[in-house]
C-alpha cells in the first residue's frame, strides 16, 4: 500500500560534537543543528523550507539524503524507513532523491563537458542499456531544464555557461535520474535577480509536468510566495510554524514568522509593512537558551517564555486544536 505522503519526518536530531575553535567548547557539548523536527510532505506537493542563515535549513536537508547521520529520529520515504541505511541502500534511495545544491560554480566539476556531468548519474546507477540510450536521456533532461536545443551545450564546459545555465545543467543532472523528490537548497541565491524568476518558473514546472515533490529552502520568503503550497518557518533547529502559504503570509502567528515577512520588499508603497528589525544575534547552538529558543530577540517576549517552551504553531491545524498548540502565547 503506498503510503499518503512520500516523506515523513519523526523527532529527527542532528547534533554534531562541539570542536576546539572558536566559540566551541572542550568540554563534550553539542552543537544542536537539528533539533526534533517533524514534518509530512505529500506526493507532489512543494513545501519552502525558510529562515536565517544558520537556522539548520541545510544541515537537515543533507540529513534527509543521508548526507549525515540523523542523531536521533525517524526518516520515512514512501513508508520506509530510511534513517539508517547500508551504502548500497542509500545509493537506490539517492536515485529517488535529488539535491540541487546552491552555488553552481562549486557544484559542477570545472574539467567535465556539460555531457559528461549530466550522463555521470545514469552510469553510476547503471541507468541506460547503452551510450546512445543514455545520450538521449541526457538530451532530455536538459532541454526540460530549458536549455534548448541540447545539442549545442553537450561540448561546453560550465566556464562557458553563464551563472543561469549552470544551474539548469545542476536542475538537469538531477532529473536524468527522475527523481521522486527534490531538495533545492538556496538554488537562486547566487544568481542575478533577473535569472531567479526563470529559475524558480522551470522548478514550478517541472513540479506540475513531472508530479515532482519538491523541499525548497531558501532564507527569502518573498521568493517562494507562488510557488511552494506550504511553508515552514524554521529557527535555531526547530520548525516554529508550518501553514499553506496564503495562510502563513496573511495569518503568520510566531513572532519570528512576523519578522522575516515584514522586510518583504513590496513595489507598492501603500501596502508595505512597518518593519520588524530583530535585535541581538542568533543564540549560540551548544548553549541554548531555557524556554522559548526565541524570547531573548522577540520584541513581545515575556517572564514567561523564558521557562516555556511554546508548542509549533500549526496554521493547517482545527481551530481547537489551534487554540492549544498557541496557549503558551496567551
Amino acid at each position: 500500500m503506498t503510503s499518503e505522503f512520500i516523506l515523513e519526518v519523526k523527532g529527527l536530531k542532528k547534533y554534531f560534537q562541539a570542536g576546539s575553535s572558536g566559540w566551541f567548547s572542550k568540554n563534550g557539548k553539542q552543537v544542536h543543528a537539528v533539533d526534533d523536527i517533524h514534518l509530512q510532505l505529500k506526493h507532489g506537493e512543494v513545501i519552502a523550507l525558510v529562515g536565517e542563515s544558520g537556522c539548520g535549513k541545510s544541515t537537515l536537508a543533507l540529513t534527509l539524503l543521508g548526507l549525515e547521520e540523523a542523531t536521533a529520529g525517524q526518516i520515512l520515504f514512501n513508508g520506509q524507513d530510511v534513517t539508517h541505511l547500508a551504502d548500497k541502500e542509500k545509493k537506490e534511495m539517492r536515485r529517488k532523491i535529488q539535491m540541487v545544491f546552491q552555488d553552481p560554480y562549486e557544484s559542477l566539476n570545472p574539467t567535465q563537458t556539460i555531457q559528461e556531468i549530466v550522463v555521470e548519474p545514469l552510469v553510476v546507477h547503471g541507468i541506460g542499456a547503452n551510450e546512445t540510450e543514455r545520450l538521449e536521456r541526457t538530451k532530455k533532461a536538459l532541454e526540460d531544464s530549458g536549455l534548448k536545443p541540447a545539442e549545442t551545450y553537450l561540448n561546453r564546459f560550465p566556464h562557458q555557461l553563464s551563472g543561469g545555465q549552470r544551474q539548469r545543467v545542476v536542475i538537469a543532472s538531477a532529473l536524468a535520474l527522475e527523481p521522486q523528490l527534490l531538495v533545492a537548497d538556496e538554488p537562486v541565491s547566487m544568481l542575478d535577480v533577473s535569472i531567479r524568476a526563470e529559475i524558480i518558473n522551470l522548478l514550478a514546472e517541472l513540479q506540475k509536468t513531472r508530479g515532482i515533490s519538491v523541499i525548497f529552502i531558501t532564507h527569502d520568503l518573498g521568493t517562494v510566495g507562488f510557488f511552494a503550497d506550504r511553508v515552514a518557518v524554521m529557527y535555531l533547529g526547530r520548525i516554529v510554524e508550518i501553514g499553506g502559504m496564503n495562510d502563513v503570509l496573511k495569518n503568520t502567528k510566531h513572532p519570528y514568522s512576523q519578522a522575516l515577512l515584514s522586510v518583504i520588499p513590496v513595489p507598492n508603497p501603500r501596502l508595505r509593512r512597518k518593519r520588524i528589525i530583530l535585535q541581538g544575534e542568533t543564540p549560540n547552538p551548544v548553549n541554548l537558551p531555557s524556554g522559548c529558543r526565541f524570547h531573548p530577540r522577540c520584541p513581545i517576549a515575556e517572564e514567561k517564555c523564558k521557562q516555556q517552551d511554546p508548542h509549533l504553531f500549526n496554521l493547517n491545524a482545527t481551530h481547537q486544536a489551534a487554540c492549544l498548540l498557541l496557549e503558551n502565547y496567551q
